[in-house]
């Protein structure tokens, strides 16, 4: 993966309007870290393979960037976004890395389904 340019991101969506697109979106803020503190509360979301098509797509901030995704009812959004690939397959893949490298979101999109 390579730092996000916004640029090149904003094309790519613009490229992807209007698609029908399989969804990877997932946030974790350690589901580990509980181990090391009985009291940190460890929250996380996954969805993977939900159809979507959006009518805009948008990227916005200085960097960490976030990602949104208008849909004919309503907004899908992704926050605190660096990295981001064009894959072989086509698939879209972005990336959000705390200071230490660790994923804290992911938004993928495709126009196949990604692997279970």
């Amino acid at each position: 993966m390579k730092p996000i340019d916004p640029l090149k991101v904003q094309h790519t969506l613009s490229q992807l309007t209007g698609k029908k697109l399989y969804v990877h979106l997932e946030t974790t803020n350690g589901a580990y870290a509980s181990h090391y503190n009985q009291q940190f509360l460890s929250a996380g979301a996954f969805i993977r393979n939900v159809q979507l098509t959006f009518v805009q797509g948008k990227i916005k901030g200085d960097g960490p960037y976030r990602i949104g995704l208008e849909t004919e009812s309503g907004w899908l959004y992704a926050e605190g976004l660096t990295d981001w690939e064009l894959n072989e397959q086509k698939q879209v893949l972005f990336a959000g890395h705390d200071k230490d490298g660790k994923l804290a979101v992911a938004l993928e999109l495709s126009v196949t389904p990604f692997p279970k």
